[in-house]
């Protein structure tokens, strides 16, 4: 995946949250949350696009 699609896909997210923190009236632990759960479905997904959660795959604990 190319660079510039990624500082694309980050700057739409990080708006997309803003405009969902800034606008929308919510309770301050479910933004929290919400903030939370977008953070690690980004670093996931960065992770993948890097290839770094595929070669966990092939690590092997035990027999």
């Amino acid at each position: 995946m190319p660079l510039i699609n990624l500082v694309i896909v980050l700057i739409v997210v990080g708006v997309l949250l803003w405009a969902v923190n800034t606008y929308i009236p919510m309770d301050r632990k479910i933004k929290n949350i919400l903030n939370i759960v977008v953070v690690i479905a980004v670093v996931v997904w960065l992770l993948r696009a890097f290839g770094v959660l595929e070669s966990l795959g092939m690590i092997r604990v035990g027999s």
